[in-house]
């Protein structure tokens, strides 16, 4: 009997029944609504038998242009899920007054404001922007595919199942209370001794391998497969934007797992690196979360102002004013990126030489940042704009960012900063700047590339109505927040007792729900534009009048992406294709090599999940388990990974033929 205790232990750990939490009504519902979701999704793709193909075509697919979708589809189904948890954090705030406790208990309402955190940063901003370069970027620079195309496969899947790890927190168990960072002491193993920290570790520690190999991946691709001609100089914005990012990843990353892995032999090996005792240093681990949290910040935001840039200067049909400022500017933010994440802890001692330095570098970088918005706005002047929907999100973008940038100045400030820092000033600031600027930037270059992706134009009319409500209902939810924070107000409180404060708090959910029916709105554009897609279907292949080379192939672009490597000679490369009589060749097609499907990523991704869940509840036997064959799996794929297929010279001659009739129009 005690070795069938022993091997239950090994197996199960700490996972009961109890874990399941049958006691919480909100947990429930959210599940059932999960669960009925979930079930009409398999249902639907059953019905009309398309496991076959999202299987064959997606999933296993190494092409960067699907799995670039694949990543925007993940990062907008956690949007929802995020969404979900910033209304019901916004509905507490609004009715726990006095003698109400509103319907959130503490300790859940501590686990929502934690996963929103997680999720909005790890699980939608970061697939969003990985997706968008993971797309753009190869055709871009005349590239066929990135350099290395199962890694990138890989990448994708190692998010996805660290998103799943965190999606499973809210049925199995529970997530971290902590705060986004998980801070100790609150997340070393006497304040938690639950699984929900274990969630955070595991889930931001798998998805953050996909991250650092995607980030690896992209930049061997932009410094090794530019198209000739197509010098540093004369690369888009965009890809000098998201080499930016990429070197900045490649940098940060090590940090996030170095420190994850220090915080659970803390919690599982009982190491003391932050603790307050035997020599630990809880403030070494603020240091380590934030030397790579701040660079992690311009990570988002850095492609988005590429997707600015090349917004800007189409609908404005002018050249992108100050090129070189452009480049120099994005550089310098990429440096100075690492010399100001002490901002973050200004109240926490470190001194007045130190606050002093880091505030001076926090003020500095808002330098190159602001030369960029007077280049947009250069670029703008005296040109014929034409204010399309990705405009429309350009132009409100530079409003909204320009706000979000003078509060940041103002908590650059120490001395200010040590009254607004635990104040929802500082909360009002960051979504300011992360929703005005990446989530914008993310609708903007959804509305811009799409067509490209899929070959027709979203309807205007819904992605309008989303626009609005986003931009009202931004406005509304978070402008509350900064006069309550100049009030004194304190985040991360769940109850008021101060019943004047309510009708801030009721202004501010007003606003999350008009957001919410702009997400609403988005969704209904989606369904609207595909059911519409023939009437929106644009069959030039550049919709946009777009200056740059990936608009010189079909929408959709073939799986080679081109058929002869293009010869740039000038920054917007396509513009001055067209400008010089550009002829698409009609003969000397060979057949082109490209690389199979594998399942290889999937299978480890998976692999890597199960190791995940089972560290997180101490099954010890499945996680052994589940990582040999993690590596069993790595090893086959290693030995069985020069699998290739051709294409035709006739198809590529016959596919090209018909793109060069549907382009005669741009010729």
């Amino acid at each position: 009997m005690p070795d069938s205790i022993e091997l239950s232990k090994l197996i199960f750990g700490r996972l009961t029944w109890d874990a399941i939490p049958l006691h919480e009504p909100i947990l429930l519902a959210t599940f059932a609504m999960m669960g009925l979701g979930g079930f009409a999704v398999v249902g639907g793709i059953t019905y009309f038998g398309k496991w076959g193909s999202l299987w064959r075509d997606w999933f296993t697919s190494i092409d960067h242009k699907r799995i670039g979708i694949m990543y925007m589809i993940l990062g907008l189904i956690m949007l929802l899920r995020g969404f979900a948890d910033a209304l019901m954090m916004r509905a507490q705030q609004a009715l726990a007054f006095s003698d109400s406790a509103g319907f959130l208990p503490p300790h859940h309402y501590d686990q929502i404001f934690t996963a929103h955190g997680v999720i909005m940063i790890f699980f939608v901003a970061m697939p969003l922007v990985t997706g968008l370069m993971n797309y753009v970027v190869p055709l871009q620079i005349g590239a066929r595919d990135v350099a290395f195309p199962f890694l990138n496969n890989f990448s994708f899947w190692m998010t996805a199942f660290g998103a799943g790890l965190t999606m499973a927190s809210l049925v199995i168990g529970e997530f971290a209370a902590t705060g986004w960072l998980a801070y100790p002491p609150l997340s070393g193993i006497l304040a938690s001794p639950g699984v929900g920290v274990d969630y955070y570790i595991w889930s931001l520690q798998i998805a953050g391998v996909g991250t650092l190999l995607s980030g690896i991946n992209l930049i061997a691709t932009i410094v090794k497969m530019r198209a000739p001609g197509m010098t540093m100089m004369k690369m888009p914005i965009f890809t000098w934007t998201a080499l930016c990012t990429n070197v900045l990843i490649v940098a940060a990353f090590p940090v996030l797992t170095a420190v994850l892995g220090m915080l659970s032999l803390d919690r599982m090996a009982g190491t003391n690196f932050f603790t307050n005792e035997l020599g630990g240093n809880a403030m070494m681990y603020v240091n380590l979360i934030w030397i790579w949290g701040h660079p992690e910040v311009y990570i988002l935001v850095l492609p988005v102002f590429g997707v600015f840039s090349e917004v800007v200067a189409t609908f404005s049909s002018k050249r992108l004013f100050g090129y070189a400022s452009m480049v120099y500017a994005t550089v310098v933010i990429t440096i100075l990126s690492y010399l100001v994440w002490l901002h973050h802890f200004f109240t926490m001692g470190s001194g007045a030489s130190v606050n002093s330095f880091f505030g001076i570098t926090t003020m500095i970088i808002s330098i190159p940042t602001g030369a960029k918005i007077f280049n947009w706005l250069f670029t703008m002047y005296r040109g014929r704009i034409r204010y399309e929907l990705p405009m429309m999100w350009a132009i409100a973008f530079m409003i909204t960012f320009v706000i979000g940038g003078m509060t940041g100045v103002l908590l650059a400030v120490p001395s200010a900063d040590f009254v607004l820092h635990n104040s929802l000033f500082l909360i009002a600031h960051f979504h300011n700047v992360i929703i005005g600027g990446v989530v914008f930037g993310m609708f903007a270059a959804i509305n811009f590339w799409f067509p490209k992706a899929f070959g027709y134009k979203l309807d205007a009319f819904w992605g309008k109505c989303s626009f609005w409500f986003w931009v009202i209902g931004f406005y509304l939810a978070f402008m509350p927040l900064y006069v309550l924070g100049l009030m004194g107000v304190t985040r991360r409180m769940s109850h008021f007792e101060d019943p004047s404060l309510q009708i801030w708090f009721g202004i501010a959910a007003f606003g999350a729900v008009l957001i919410a029916l702009g997400i609403a709105s988005m969704l209904i554009q989606f369904v609207v534009s595909y059911r519409n897609r023939e009437a929106l279907r644009d069959v030039t292949g550049d919709p946009w009048d777009g200056r740059t080379l990936e608009w010189s192939t079909s929408s959709p672009p073939p799986d080679y992406n081109f058929a002869f490597t293009p010869h740039v000679h000038d920054l917007d490369a396509w513009t001055d294709m067209k400008r010089n009589g550009y002829v698409r060749p009609q003969q000397g097609f060979a057949a082109i090599h490209m690389p199979k499907n594998t399942a290889a990523g999937f299978i480890i991704g998976a692999l890597s999940g199960v190791v995940g869940f089972a560290l997180i509840w101490q099954m010890w036997l499945v996680a052994g388990l589940a990582f040999v064959g993690m590596i069993a799996a790595i090893v086959i794929h290693t030995f069985n990974y020069h699998r290739e297929y051709f294409i035709p010279a006739d198809d590529v001659a016959r596919t090209e033929g018909i793109r060069t009739r549907l382009l005669e129009s741009l010729v």
